[in-house]
């Protein structure tokens, strides 16, 4: 078995056998193709049945030089989930990383807004344009759905429930969810889609998506981080802010005001609760009045 072969095979696996969209795929295949161009430039030719621990470590530590201890644990993490499926297919019998640690790293505790800087962002658009209307809509379903940024440009006219109070959210891996949706909510996008988006020239595969660019097509994840960086410029705001940042802030402020973690995972399409904890170290002052409202020795 040479690389290329192993690495379509890898894609193919994480494509049909754990439904990954392309992007997770495209992440997780990066790792193993840095390891295939280093072992080009050094003339190495050890296949992946036959890579040792040792080619291994000289690869890890070259580099390490060039990125930082977080990257440097990603880069770890996707090579191990590449020869722990070639142990999963019998290909190799041990995992030559299994010996060689991740750096240490803190976990990252996501950055957010308050509501009054939500609010400003959103008075900041200009509702004198037509896509000021879109804008809006689009950061109000951010904050107040908790989307990721590719579930949101993926959003379809038949995703919305309104009558029922919820959308189909399309997540990692195509697994569908569904999110409550407030009636303000509701509000923006129906004036969007009444005043706007019915007007525009839509290209028939372009029909169903809800959020649209002024061509008719459907919005990039590039031009929401856009919008959100140009409403930032333009309040002033000094926060290094993107769209995930709502997502973030839409957990926070759920845990703030007493919403139970295990709700907060399903809204946010967690597969592992323990994603969903980080929340928890944002505001501790949360778990203090949980005790004292929830223990009998308060």
């Amino acid at each position: 078995m040479n690389w290329s072969q192993a690495l379509n095979d890898y894609q193919n696996y994480l494509k049909i056998e754990r439904g990954l969209s392309k992007n997770s795929i495209d992440n997780y295949t990066r790792d193993v193709s840095k390891l295939i161009q280093y072992l080009e430039v050094k003339d190495m030719t050890p296949t992946p049945l036959s890579i040792d621990n040792d080619i291994l470590k000289e690869f890890i530590y070259y580099s390490a030089k060039s990125i930082n201890a977080r990257s440097q644990s990603r880069l770890l993490s996707g090579l191990k989930s590449f020869f722990n499926y070639l142990i999963f297919e019998d290909y190799r019998e041990t995992n030559p990383l299994d010996l060689i640690e991740s750096p240490k790293i803190g976990r990252k505790l996501p950055d957010t807004l308050s509501i009054d800087e939500i609010d400003a962002l959103i008075s900041a658009i200009d509702l004198s344009k037509p896509q000021g209307e879109r804008n809006r809509a689009i950061i109000e379903t951010l904050y107040s759905c908790g989307l990721r940024v590719s579930e949101l440009t993926n959003l379809k006219l038949s995703d919305l429930f309104f009558d029922e109070g919820f959308i189909k959210v399309t997540g990692k891996g195509d697994k569908q969810r569904f999110v409550p949706i407030g009636e303000s909510t509701q509000k923006y996008i129906s004036i969007y889609r009444e005043h706007i988006r019915n007007h525009l020239n839509t290209p028939n595969e372009y029909k169903d998506t809800l959020f649209l660019n002024r061509r008719g097509k459907q919005l990039t994840r590039a031009m929401i981080f856009t919008i959100v960086k140009q409403l930032a410029e333009t309040i002033g705001l000094k926060k290094n802010i993107s769209p995930h940042t709502f997502r973030h802030s839409f957990a926070t402020h759920l845990l703030e005001n007493g919403a139970d973690l295990r709700a907060i995972q399903l809204m946010l399409g967690h597969e592992s609760i323990t994603t969903t904890e980080i929340y928890m170290h944002v505001d501790r002052s949360h778990l203090s009045d949980v005790m004292h409202k929830y223990h009998p020795r308060k």
